[in-house]
């Protein structure tokens, strides 16, 4: 069973046991991601402001598969020192403020080398990221990055794509396999998202990208929550809409389940692979009345 299968059997038989959340049949049948009016499955895009992606290509690939490797801590999140988007007056995400700060850092000729990977230091990368550098989330970066760098050896970024073998599931499964902050049991959310960035970003080619699954966070939950799909019992609705933390543990593993294999089915009655779902329903998670509603908190390595 590849690593693909594993995340879909396992939020199945979560959804099949939960206690805390359940998925509502009959809004899922009837339920849109926001699909063209033809019904045809748009390809997803990087953000070229707020990612670095105008590089070389090694430099590219260096630079998606180091956001991917801090691409945790929305638990983290309403703690961060936001970047303000002067072209909207206003913050952006907790991610975007990573991706963005972080693709600043390559733009000026700052990208770290394997041997400073392995270096990383919890000041150098809150720097880097415009954070403090006592704020809990930067030893974790710092943890993470230092993995990476031993992980990669003398390998770059594009060596490591071409052992995969034009398989992101293969990738995903070497990071896996690598790195103890990768391995997102049950649902693989970093593993899974960076074979498809670095596809994203043009840098890698994969045969397989349509095998991957949701990536399992906690914006995709809270729009499935918002639009009727996901429906939780009444005290973990309460825990969230207070904006108290949960613990990890078998409610916020639900509430990933659920989201996971309701975007099965979901991609099956429409014909359109869950990675396409999942980008449709995280832009639609960026709007205001999405925003302004809590949504699940946990102080995760993995999400």
């Amino acid at each position: 069973m590849g690593l693909t299968d594993e995340v879909r059997r396992h939020a199945e038989e979560i959804a099949r046991s939960a206690v805390h959340v359940r998925i509502d049949a009959e809004r899922l049948a009837e339920y849109d991601p926001g699909l063209p009016e033809d019904g045809s499955a748009p390809e997803p895009t990087l953000d070229p402001v707020r990612h670095y992606l105008e590089g070389p290509p090694a430099q590219v690939a260096r630079y998606m598969l180091v956001l991917d490797t801090i691409n945790f801590g929305s638990g983290w999140f309403p703690t961060l020192r936001k970047r303000v988007d002067p072209a909207v007056g206003r913050a952006v995400s907790g991610y975007n403020t990573i991706a963005w700060n972080l693709a600043d850092h390559w733009r000026a000729g700052h990208a770290w080398s394997n041997e400073e990977l392995r270096a990383m230091r919890t000041e150098q990368i809150a720097a880097a990221l415009g954070q403090p550098p006592d704020h809990e989330l930067m030893s974790l970066y710092a943890q993470a990055l230092r993995d990476l760098g031993r992980w990669l050896g003398d390998r770059d970024a594009l060596d490591v794509v071409a052992q995969a073998k034009r398989s992101a599931e293969r990738l995903a499964e070497m990071l896996v396999d690598g790195m103890a902050l990768y391995n997102d049991r049950g649902f693989y959310k970093r593993a899974q998202i960076a074979p498809y960035d670095l596809s994203l970003a043009g840098v890698a080619e994969f045969d397989d990208l349509d095998r991957l699954t949701i990536f399992a966070d906690n914006l995709v939950p809270h729009v499935l929550r918002c639009d009727g799909v996901l429906v939780y019992d009444d005290a973990l609705a309460a825990d969230i809409d207070a904006g108290r933390l949960l613990e990890p543990g078998r409610r916020e593993q639900e509430i990933r389940g659920c989201a996971v294999h309701a975007c099965e089915l979901l991609s099956r009655r429409l014909g359109v692979p869950a990675r396409i779902i999942d980008t449709l329903l995280w832009n639609r998670g960026q709007q205001p009345e999405y925003k302004a509603r809590p949504r699940h908190r946990c102080r995760s390595v993995y999400y």
